[in-house]
């Protein structure tokens, strides 16, 4: 299996990118396609052993940076490191492509290189975050801003699919994340999706709330990529604030020093579960191919995971079997109303709310 890089993408490439690749390189049994400015990476690979590891270089002329548009990348700059990875996915040359750059540029780019599935109308960035018990799947983080109940409902497919083949949940338990767990609360785009969801042949639990994220009794959580996103930087920094906050109150006196060496594996495991770097990437969801969005400050350890994840995703076909799933079951076809069936749920919803509220008026 070859996975394309992006050597050039993040705040610490081409090094880390680099030194990850040469890891999963020889630890993951992978040919790895290092794709960027080749007098960069050669300089790179310099100090490495790679006389026996299968890495290639495929020479890249241009490199999006973080202050390009996802427009002016698309269109300026065609034989960027970003473009030319995912050609060669798009050309089965590689059967993955990662890159811990522009995020934005990277799934516009991925949109008009790769195609989107069939019958998905916009891709998400999926990403895992801790819980008490097994990590939880949650999309959209970040692709999409503004979304309609209709993409996600869409979501809620993917994700169902991704944490059936790649996290090994047999019957994922969805939710929606939301104000709170009653019907009546939320926007209009959050009611009008439950409305679909509802009769959806998913597991659908229903709305759920923040604190539910963390408790472990969900698969797969759906949010526009706005809140997605939120929830994400959020959760990243609050566990480096309590890690911080840990570190601080353990090393305080000599006592409690000696308390922190006793409880060592213990940290260790704890830090390890809320270590973003163990989860590597995020996948975009949707697009026909195979592709991974890594931190833009990943380090060695992040790409090396995120490059595993890469693989992982192709070995388990997960494109073939969410299509598979929109083709055989006809009830999931339901979940993607035209707009005339969206405006009749949409009028039902401000129907619904307006007589909650004449009867509220008519209470006081």
């Amino acid at each position: 299996m070859k996975i394309a890089v992006d050597a050039m993408g993040g705040d610490r490439a081409p090094e880390e990118v680099v030194a990850g690749a040469v890891a999963a390189a020889r630890d993951l049994n992978l040919q790895i396609i290092l794709v960027g400015i080749q007098e960069r990476i050669e300089k790179e690979l310099a100090g490495y052993d790679i006389k026996n590891l299968p890495i290639f270089i495929q020479p890249a002329a241009e490199v999006v940076t973080m202050d390009d548009s996802p427009s002016k990348a698309m269109r300026r700059k065609r034989e960027s490191s970003i473009a030319v990875g995912l050609r060669l996915v798009r050309d089965d040359r590689a059967q993955g492509f990662i890159s811990a750059g522009n995020s934005g540029a990277t799934m516009a780019i991925a949109m008009v290189t790769l195609k989107k599935l069939k019958g998905i109308d916009r891709p998400a960035i999926v990403t895992c975050l801790p819980t008490l018990k097994e990590p939880v799947t949650i999309l959209d983080v970040g692709g999409n801003v503004d979304c309609a109940p209709l993409h996600l409902a869409q979501f809620a497919i993917m994700g169902s699919v991704y944490a059936q083949r790649v996290m090994n949940r047999k019957f994922p338990t969805v939710g929606l994340l939301s104000n709170g767990e009653e019907e009546s609360k939320g926007n209009e785009l959050t009611r009008g999706t439950h409305e679909l969801l509802k009769n959806s042949p998913l597991n659908y639990y229903g709305s759920v709330e923040g604190r539910d994220i963390y408790t472990g009794e969900l698969d797969v959580i759906v949010c526009d990529g706005f809140v997605g996103n939120i929830v994400l930087k959020t959760s990243e920094s609050l566990a480096l604030s309590m890690t911080e906050i840990l570190r601080s109150s353990l090393s305080a006196n000599f006592m409690r020093k000696m308390g922190a060496l006793l409880c060592k594996s213990g940290l260790r495991e704890m830090k390890q579960r809320i270590d973003y770097a163990e989860y590597g990437g995020a996948p975009l969801l949707g697009v026909n191919g195979n592709c991974f969005i890594a931190h833009g400050s990943s380090c060695r350890k992040a790409i090396k995971n995120g490059i595993r994840l890469c693989a992982e995703f192709a070995e388990q076909r997960v494109n073939d079997h969410l299509l598979d799933e929109l083709d055989k079951n006809h009830e999931i076809q339901k979940l993607l109303p035209k707009k005339k069936i969206w405006n009749q749920i949409k009028d039902r919803i401000i129907t619904k709310d307006a007589a909650e509220s004449d009867s509220d008026g008519e209470k006081n």
